[in-house]
């Protein structure tokens, strides 16, 4: 272990995020928000304290990290992230405990928009901004963009995107896994910059900027207590509808389409799949909500209601334009199923993803032909690609230990004497980064209702659902510690 390393790195790192932060706290002084000026100040020069004083202390190392090291300063970036993100929210008091602070910022960091808040609106909108664009920087990843900037090649970059990207594969884009990380987040911004864009039309800049950090980072948060059903838009529902899209499919893609490769973009099995899904169970719960209720008056918007939550929720996002608690069972049994799914791989969504749900069903299939043909040799494809029997065994093994993790958390947070649909819902909306749940973990909840122990279970679930478990979980091994 290179822990003077590992060290260094983190308060590199940190001074990122401090340097992130100049931007709320200018948005403070030009809105004469003197507490939030203070509370951002504060936070900006106790984190070049504090990288000073390891800098120093660490001038003679030289930056070289192994891959189990990478495992240990990723996950200890994500927690220290959160925690000096949350000193601005306690310090202006915008909640009243720190582990309720510190519960919101790692809900921004890792994409869910999970809040603890009762009301939004009122609180200073410097300090909504720094919420909201936590979701923004934690949606590409904040080592990812780290590595983008940073001198780091070989190895040593490829260890550490590997620790905090999301998917059972990790997509090479160019010969340096640097510029493969800046061409991510050159997408990334371009798009978002296009999404604020069409936003401003209808929108002031600051909502059209604070729904964009919510939209491509997968997150929801946003400045309104309704969330987007705030903005009472159709215009801004279906441009939420499609970056969301957007955001909850393989960035790589767009990469590809870049380079001219749109044909391989259009034969990429899980992008028809994620497209697939969310056509079929909009359909069926516009029809779900035609047939049973009389909430919409017409098709259309039954369906615009129906694919926005069906796309917020795929894609973890979390935005809500309606409290779906009042839609029928059917219909909210399929959007609880969504949960269980997420995203595709490399995008900025939360979730089990879709390739993994589709080898699964493949695997499934297959076990089923064996019965009948025990001497036939099925190898377990996806589209073209004939995967590796380790590639499969990490896809079964990571489904098992996410649903059992949800499980657990289920179970912990019912110590809060909330009932089972409550629980159950906000477990696996923590793990999967989702935001919304089910009960009164719903689009009309918020988190409050839980104590600060349970907060930190919730942070817990957030931060290991968005490493995708074994990140985090591999420091709790004694093999890890092992020389």
């Amino acid at each position: 272990m290179h822990i003077r390393s590992v060290l260094r790195l983190l308060v590199l790192i940190q001074l990122l995020i401090a340097f992130f932060m100049l931007i709320p706290l200018a948005m403070s002084a030009f809105y004469g928000e003197e507490e939030a000026f203070r509370a951002f100040s504060t936070t900006i020069l106790s984190v070049i304290a504090a990288a000073v004083i390891v800098l120093i202390a660490t001038h003679r190392e030289k930056t070289a990290i192994s891959a189990r090291d990478s495992y240990l300063l990723v996950t200890l970036t994500w927690v220290i992230a959160a925690a000096v993100g949350a000193l601005p929210l306690y310090l202006t008091r915008t909640l009243p405990t720190y582990a309720s602070c510190y519960f919101e910022i790692m809900s921004g960091f890792t994409t869910t928009g999970a809040t603890a808040l009762q009301t939004i609106e009122d609180k200073m909108r410097s300090i909504l901004f720094w919420r909201n664009m936590t979701n923004w920087l934690g949606g590409m990843g904040i080592v990812v963009l780290f590595v983008a900037i940073g001198p780091f090649m070989g190895l040593k970059g490829t260890s550490l995107v590997n620790a905090e990207s999301v998917g059972p594969t990790k997509d090479k884009l160019t010969p340096k896994i640097q510029q493969t990380a800046f061409a991510l987040w050159a997408i990334y911004f371009v798009i978002s910059c296009v999404q604020v864009l069409l936003l401003w039309v209808r929108i002031p800049l600051y909502d059209a900027v604070t729904v964009m950090f919510g939209t491509m980072g997968a997150a929801g948060f946003t400045a309104k207590n309704a969330s987007i059903g705030g903005y009472s838009s159709a215009y801004v529902d279906v441009i939420c509808i499609i970056f969301m899209l957007i955001a909850g499919a393989n960035f790589s893609l767009y990469f590809k389409v870049v380079q001219g490769k749109a044909r391989q973009v259009l034969r990429d099995v899980e992008l028809r799949n994620y497209l697939l899904i969310v056509a079929v169970f909009s359909l069926l719960i516009t029809i779900n909500l035609m047939s049973s209720t009389d909430l919409y008056g017409d098709f259309l918007t039954a369906l615009r209601y129906a694919a926005f939550h069906v796309v917020s929720i795929i894609t973890t996002t979390g935005f809500s334009t309606y409290d779906y608690n009042f839609w029928p069972s059917f219909s909210k049994t399929l959007l609880l199923i969504l949960f269980f799914i997420g995203g595709c791989a490399g995008s900025t969504g939360g979730g089990i993803k879709v390739v993994r749900i589709s080898v699964l069903l493949t695997l499934a299939r297959n076990s089923i032909r064996r019965r009948l043909h025990p001497a036939a040799v099925m190898p377990t494809r996806l589209g073209d690609s004939i995967l590796s029997q380790d590639t499969v065994l990490s896809i079964a093994g990571f489904t098992g230990a996410y649903i059992l993790t949800g499980f657990v958390g289920t179970l912990l947070l019912s110590l809060s004497g909330y009932d089972f649909e409550t629980c159950f819902s906000a477990s696996f909306q923590f793990l999967g980064n989702i935001g919304i749940g089910m009960a009164k973990a719903g689009p009309a909840g918020n988190f409050s209702i839980f104590s600060d122990p349970l907060l930190a279970v919730s942070s817990f679930l957030m931060l290991v659902g968005r490493l995708e478990l074994f990140t985090v979980y591999a420091l709790f091994t004694r093999s890890f510690w092992k020389k």
